[in-house]
């Protein structure tokens, strides 16, 4: 092994590694440029994220309000005037107690290189309240919908069994209103089944701190892999039923300014994994030339520039086959066509270089694991900078014990392991 074959096997390491960055920043452009537009496109098929808020309860009551108005006059004077005018005024009814029945049931959706978090959700609620008065009250609930993209099925919205008032704007909510006598219950039942995207959340009231009595929600999930986003409460109480969870969150008096929610587990995305498996490539390319390059030296079988160049040609392929197959195939499916592509090529070529046991249990060995592990990886997310620092360590160790006796400086001199090797 010359200096001037290093730095042709650096030339070629380099080429591959600009060709690998053209091919991810590819893959990401086809992944990212449109996501924005899949995303938007999904919510209004499907529905976007929801928020569910507690019904806003509350009775009018007529209220005298003054006012100083400016006017102009006859002589083009600006004067202010006092105007006095009714309005009605909206008096909060607080809820007794709150009792949520919520069913999620996950169903994955594709678009492009991307799979969206869309699911199903069965929402029954019974809220209560009374009229704290002496005298009969006209009550009024006011339901505020989850998404602008809602959509609803089985609808129920009633107030002591009077059914909401249609919509005039789906986007104001619905209104449902009851008169109540003095000190009467008020129960306000909700119940719909609809879709949304990515999460959906609870909220007890419009914002800031919500007081909270004898609240309870239960809710069902038919997948295992659960998570609370950013800003919402841990469940009081949980249990495994069939292959999703039971949850459940309950108090008696609570004051709080958060939510309670569930984020829906994502699915792999082909198109950012193949990205992600792109960029990495030149390092698995880097522990693979490097062993080549040291077996070479150690067993005195120096492949030719040339042949590191189809090699690496090899290993691309291994990519470029990825980004495209994941357009059609499973990112599993697409993985192993193009893990055994690659392999073949390097299998096949190399046994008609340097012969079957070279391209097997060297060089086949050799991509095994740097190209097709190293890469499967990415798969278990969270362990991927563990597995790959785990095989580096693992192979710098190999590599040190294997050419600690060898003379360097006669390995470059003359090329030759025979008269490299120390007494």
């Amino acid at each position: 092994m010359t200096p001037f074959r290093l730095s042709a096997i650096a030339f070629i390491y380099v080429c591959a590694a600009v060709g690998w960055f053209v091919l991810g920043t590819t893959v990401s452009a086809r992944s990212g440029e449109f996501d924005g537009r899949l995303a938007r496109e999904v919510a209004l098929l499907w529905g976007g994220p929801q928020k569910q808020r507690a019904p806003d309860v509350f009775h009018e009551r007529p209220k005298t309000v003054t006012e100083n108005v400016q006017q102009t006059d006859a002589s083009g004077k600006t004067v202010t005037q006092q105007v006095t005018r009714v309005v009605t005024e909206e008096v909060p009814l607080p809820l007794d107690s709150s009792q949520i029945d919520v069913s999620l049931a996950l169903d994955h959706r594709r678009k492009g290189l991307l799979w969206y978090d869309t699911y199903g959700v069965r929402f029954r609620a019974t809220y209560r309240t009374h009229n704290p008065t002496g005298q009969p009250l006209p009550v009024v609930a006011r339901l505020t919908f989850p998404s602008d993209e809602v959509q609803f099925d089985n609808f129920v919205f009633r107030i002591n069994g009077q059914p909401a008032e249609p919509p005039d704007d789906p986007a104001q909510g619905a209104t449902a209103r009851a008169d109540v006598p003095p000190g009467g219950e008020i129960a306000i039942e909700i119940g719909y089944d609809s879709r949304g995207l990515d999460a959906w959340v609870y909220s007890f009231g419009p914002g800031g701190v919500a007081h909270v009595r004898d609240f309870a929600l239960t809710m069902r999930t038919d997948f295992d892999r659960i998570d609370f986003p950013a800003g919402t409460m841990s469940p009081s109480q949980s249990r495994r039923v069939d292959q999703g969870w039971e949850l459940e969150w309950r108090f008696e008096s609570l004051l709080t300014g958060r939510h309670i929610g569930m984020d829906l587990p994502n699915r792999i995305n082909p198109g950012p994994m193949a990205a992600r498996i792109t960029f990495f490539a030149p390092v698995s390319l880097l522990f693979f030339l490097t062993v080549m390059v040291i077996l070479g030296v150690l067993r005195a079988q120096n492949l030719h520039p040339m042949n590191y160049a189809f090699l690496s040609a090899a290993f691309f392929a291994f990519h470029l086959l990825l980004a495209y197959l994941v357009d059609h195939l499973s990112i599993h499916l697409s993985f192993a066509i193009a893990a055994a592509v690659s392999i073949v090529l390097v299998v096949t070529y190399l046994r008609l270089v340097a012969g079957s046991h070279f391209a097997i249990a060297r060089a086949g060995l050799a991509q095994m694991i740097f190209l097709v592990l190293f890469s499967y990886a990415f798969f278990f997310e969270g362990f991927t900078g563990l597995t790959v620092t785990i095989g580096a360590v693992v192979t710098l160790f190999v590599l040190m014990q294997a050419t600690a006796r060898v003379d360097w400086n006669a390995v470059f001199a003359r090329g030759s392991i025979q008269e490299a090797r120390r007494p």
